[in-house]
């Protein structure tokens, strides 16, 4: 029922937990799948359950249960509901019912027709704007950009039979159509003085743009997104950005994609002076909260996220969440606020760095020791503080328990980035001052730490000597230790300055010296 309710899934009956096959010896009676299907239907209330017997490489026998993602609202016959967040199935009781039905429409919103718009009836330009993005994303499998456009429209559920999809008007539609819309997006930009009045105003309510077009003009068109400041860096100075431009486009995505497109309201950025509040109309998606939300994924408009993850706009796990806590605390600021209100969820990112010194301290950190995200962002936010106990840093990561605090310290204990005393929950977690002043890691140089300017200078040197090589020969000339991940992204970034000239596609593909 909760697989149900969400978006469907697969139940394998038969095997152990922590187990990857059944008992070589274990059949399954012939009955049985017929019997759980029997069950099943006269136990729940719009489920449709799949059993297979499937026999797995060891012998044993199995049963793998499909369960598709219901068109209505699934139940228990006693009128129990319940809804697979992640990696749980929770119950769902009180007001939730009637929210749960009201996002379980029959025919999701993304895909209706019923503005009868022809598919000839689509802005070209934008049209072949959508396609071409499509075609040269790296996130495309190549079967996909054979198609014809106009079946990349029916691929992308933008089209059905002879009509635009409200996905498709939203999108590749001509103004005056997603204006018929309804609930197509508008953003309004307000900038507010330090005693709460409106200075400056920037509306885009004329629906002549979709919705990644949308993103590209709040970001160019507000002139305090550029606005920087200029922070001492040894005998020279580096800008660090008001509002990193990563952070911004990540709010406008997550209000764009994440939003219900069944209700009106705009969506608001409410500049003051010490910070930025981006207001999205509607709820969270059911089973997010504001003390979830970085570890839960809900897709509440399934095709437009698919839309945008294969145009790079966003990541299809995620929400974008935890990019956004992940750069803040890299640039010493507090990580960000939301807050769910009856009819709106705003998040509010703080202006002030509160310690400039971590930007360099997260930065060189992440040069020699390759940091994880969860790395990043547990050492950015015990570096903003004195010390947290297990408890505290925890409720920050919004882990359930202290143990799972594992994955996001373990490492950096044992490279000394951070230090703990005491021990289970009274353990306190702290950065040492003076290595967040001093950079001091503890360690020598190994190649697995060499700095980027130096893997570049190797990189450019192999190249010279041995030209027409592949990325897998270079990254056994130049040195095994070094993640083959970081070997790629140098050469892209060589390729991109013009230092290294590709030839040939994906893993063929050879560099030589321009």
């Amino acid at each position: 029922m909760a697989f149900a309710n969400a978006a469907g899934g697969i139940l394998s009956i038969g095997i152990e937990d922590g187990q990857n096959l059944p008992p070589s010896e274990q059949r399954i009676p012939p009955n049985l799948p017929d019997l759980l299907r029997r069950k099943l239907a006269e136990r729940t209330v719009n489920i449709t359950a799949l059993p297979n017997v499937v026999t797995a490489a060891n012998g044993g026998e199995y049963i793998e249960l499909t369960v598709p993602r219901s068109t209505a609202v699934a139940s228990t016959t006693d009128g129990r509901y319940y809804l697979r967040v992640a990696d749980q199935s929770k119950p769902v009781t009180g007001d939730d019912v009637l929210r749960l039905a009201s996002e379980r429409a029959a025919l999701p919103w993304e895909t209706q027709t019923s503005l009868g718009v022809p598919r000839s009836d689509a802005d070209a330009s934008k049209f072949h704007a959508v396609v071409a993005a499509l075609r040269a994303s790296d996130r495309v499998k190549s079967s996909v950009k054979e198609k014809t456009p106009d079946e990349l429209l029916d691929h992308y559920q933008m089209a059905q039979g002879p009509y635009l999809t409200n996905l498709g008007i939203l999108c590749v539609g001509q103004q005056f159509r997603r204006a018929q819309l309804t609930t197509a997006p508008v953003a309004q930009f307000i900038k507010y003085d330090e005693h709460g009045q409106k200075v400056n105003k920037l509306v885009w309510d004329d629906h002549l743009l979709n919705p990644m077009e949308l993103i590209e003009a709040v970001w160019q068109e507000v002139p305090d997104f550029k606005e920087s400041y200029e922070l001492p860096d040894g005998l020279f100075r580096q800008n660090v950005p008001a509002f990193d431009e990563v952070v911004v486009r990540e709010l406008l995505v997550n209000a764009l994609v994440h939003r219900p497109y069944t209700q009106r309201g705009d969506i608001f950025l409410n500049l003051h002076p010490d910070r930025l509040e981006v207001v999205n109309p509607g709820l969270l998606p059911l089973g997010v909260t504001p003390q979830n939300v970085l570890h839960t994924t809900v897709r509440r408009n399934e095709h437009l996220a698919r839309l945008f993850h294969d145009l790079r706009l966003m990541e299809r796990e995620g929400s974008g969440y935890d990019k956004i806590f992940e750069v803040l605390l890299s640039q010493g600021r507090p990580a960000p606020e939301l807050v769910e209100g009856h009819d709106r969820v705003q998040v509010t990112i703080r202006r002030r760095i509160l310690k400039p010194e971590i930007i360099d301290f997260i930065a060189k950190a992440d040069d020699t020791f390759q940091l994880t995200q969860r790395e990043r962002i547990a050492l950015g936010l015990l570096a903003q503080y004195d010390a947290l106990t297990a408890r505290e840093l925890a409720a920050q990561l919004e882990l359930p328990s202290i143990e799972a605090l594992q994955p996001w310290v373990k490492r950096l204990l044992e490279w000394r980035l951070v230090q703990s005393t005491g021990r289970t929950q009274a353990t306190r977690y702290f950065v040492d001052a003076a290595l967040l002043r001093s950079h001091d890691f503890i360690g020598g140089t190994t190649l697995k730490r060499i700095e980027p300017h130096r893997l570049l200078a190797l990189i450019i040197e192999d190249v010279g000597r041995y030209p027409q090589s592949k990325i897998g020969d270079i990254h056994k000339r130049v040195g095994l230790e070094i993640p083959r991940s970081r070997i790629r992204r140098s050469v892209e970034q060589l390729v991109r300055d013009g230092k290294l000239k590709p030839e040939g596609v994906r893993s063929g593909t050879r560099y030589s010296l321009p």
